[in-house]
């Protein structure tokens, strides 16, 4: 019997007297199973729905910021300013998101889900409407880096583990479709960034995403719900104990080489497509297309993970990302070829984001899950936050082949992210046949 299945068989009265001891305000009677098993439904189906506005209004934000980039690298806004700074930034928004997952965890295990949601609501809100006013670059680096990125953790973190919570055998389509959200929020966020900078201004257009995401998000997180009285997870902020253990550090080492190459191709691709003489218009369509690639891909992903296995889905996936990077990228020079790369690698760049929940209750168990989580937003916190960097840094801009290297070190980190959790599969499926 696995540890989640012992975790879900609490007495009755246990289970009813955890309500008021551990998660007060956080979940009623009557929305945990009568039988205290894992529904595979009912009022997940809600949670599923305010996962999903909870995605669209973070990350779909932040995967919009290819189209800020574009703009800050072909306008003087701030004049002090290089290229790498504004890499930098969009770096920051994901490190600060993932650099918070320790504290964030132990205060939703202190607080509940919904206080530390509402804390980030305020940042992500503020931090926008701030970098509306910013003059100086360093204003930018607080307000759009850091307010906005601790914001996205603070919403993203105590939201990621709730669908996993309700579902077993439907888990990982449930959590492809809350990962799809990032993906629909992404093509809304790309086309209006573009159209509220060119028909009102930079500052407007920061001010309107913020107030519309922290109205939405407010929304979706006060119909969310967990179910931590009956499966009681220990929610520890940095559990050691787990990285002793072969599979979670293999788990890990796939986030981190797969995040070195999907911050590349996220960020990259609106000036990328400038580098190959598109215009704005194509170039925000690229990024749209994108995220309209996640929105369609990652409930397919859940899908299959959950019919033939969810790591071996997750690792011919991330194969596939290699693949099309050389394949299709790689030699692209027109704009035919990189709306097709654009909706492929959508598809299939973020399968980290929408497989790690049910992979690390796959490798540790429901139990462990907000731990291994925490873990695992810790492990890239590096790579989301420099990977950007890199590759503007090998950028060539007097070349003809501008973007050549970074899109070499996107592929190369994918193809070694399919060989870690190909390593993975053989670790799991030996455990297997020897139970």
């Amino acid at each position: 019997m696995g540890r989640h299945e012992k975790g879900a068989e609490l007495p009755r009265d246990q289970a009813h007297s955890s309500l008021e001891a551990d998660v007060p305000l956080e979940i009623s009677p009557e929305v945990i199973s009568s039988d205290n098993q894992v529904p595979d439904g009912g009022y997940g189906w809600v949670c599923v729905a305010s996962v999903f506005t909870i995605n669209a209004f973070t990350w779909g934000v932040l995967a919009s910021y290819g189209v800020c980039l574009n703009y800050y690298l072909q306008n003087n806004i701030f004049p002090e300013a290089t290229d790498l700074d504004f890499a930098f930034i969009g770096g920051i928004e994901f490190g600060m998101a993932m650099i918070v997952a320790s504290p964030v965890t132990i205060l939703t295990r202190k607080l509940g889900t919904h206080a530390p949601i509402f804390i980030g609501i305020a940042l992500q809100t503020g931090g926008f409407v701030a970098a509306s006013f910013a003059k100086r670059i360093w204003q930018l680096y607080l307000s759009q880096g850091v307010c906005v990125g601790l914001g996205v953790g603070f919403i993203f973190i105590p939201s990621v583990a709730v669908t996993s919570q309700w579902f077993e055998k439907k888990r990982s389509i449930a959590n492809g479709i809350n990962s799809a959200g990032s993906g629909i929020g992404g093509i809304i966020f790309s086309f209006a960034t573009a159209g509220l900078i060119k028909n009102l201004s930079l500052g407007w257009g920061l001010r309107i995403i913020g107030l519309l995401s922290g109205t939405l998000n407010l929304i979706a997180a006060s119909l969310l719900r967990n179910r931590n009285a009956v499966i009681k997870p220990p929610m520890r902020g940095f559990d050691i104990q787990l990285l002793k253990k072969p599979p979670v550090l293999l788990l890990l080492s796939w986030a981190f080489t797969s995040m070195l190459g999907y911050v590349i191709i996220l960020y990259s691709l609106p000036d990328f497509s400038r580098s190959i003489h598109l215009s704005d218009s194509q170039a925000a369509t690229t990024a749209a297309l994108l995220n309209l690639g996640t929105a369609v891909g990652r409930p397919c992903i859940g899908f299959l993970s959950d019919r033939f296995g969810r790591i071996e889905i997750a690792g011919l996936m991330t194969l596939v990302c290699a693949v099309s990077v050389f394949a299709i990228w790689l030699p692209a020079t027109s704009y035919g070829v990189t709306i097709l790369f654009s909706l492929i690698s959508g598809s299939v760049i973020g399968t980290f984001w929408m497989t790690i929940s049910p992979l690390s209750v796959e490798v540790a168990g429901l139990a462990e899950l907000p731990s291994l989580l925490s873990l695992s937003w810790a492990f890239v916190v590096l790579p989301t936050t420099f990977s950007e960097v890199v590759g503007l840094k090998l950028r060539r801009a007097d070349s003809d082949r501008e973007y050549l290297y970074p899109q070499i070190f996107a592929g190369t980190a994918y193809a070694a992210a399919s060989g870690i959790m190909f390593a993975l599969w053989r670790i799991q499926r030996t455990r297997r046949s020897l139970k």
